[in-house]
């Protein structure tokens, strides 16, 4: 049963920094693309960052330079390094691993989100 368990939210003031770590168990190896996503009350989920297999990593305009996505296959970790934070960063942040759904690779699984709250 893979289950992803985020961790590292918090309350920071803007242009602060913040550490999410995302820990996946319950399938064998790494082979999987990987990405962040973040909801704000009242919004739309919003895709913020994926790592792929090979290493390529794609980032939304909105945290781009900002943001970095990063993978520890050793410790089966995902993280997401957020820094200069801003107001509007405030979310809950998703990690979330692709299944493949008939012939289609989509964000299958996901964790329980942890918050991070940027106050000015």
């Amino acid at each position: 049963q893979v289950q992803l368990v985020e961790s590292g939210g918090g309350s920071v003031q803007t242009g602060g920094t913040l550490r999410l770590s995302c820990v996946a168990s319950g399938y064998p190896d790494n082979s999987y693309c990987m990405g962040w996503f973040r909801q704000s009350p009242g919004e739309e989920r919003e895709a913020i960052a994926r790592i792929y297999v090979n290493g390529s990593i794609i980032y939304s305009d909105s945290v781009k330079g900002r943001f970095t996505i990063t993978r520890d296959n050793a410790k089966n970790t995902l993280y997401l390094q957020l820094s200069s934070l801003k107001t509007e960063d405030t979310a809950m942040y998703f990690c979330a691993r692709v299944q493949l759904s008939g012939d289609i690779w989509d964000f299958g699984y996901w964790g329980q989100g942890t918050p991070v709250t940027v106050s000015s």
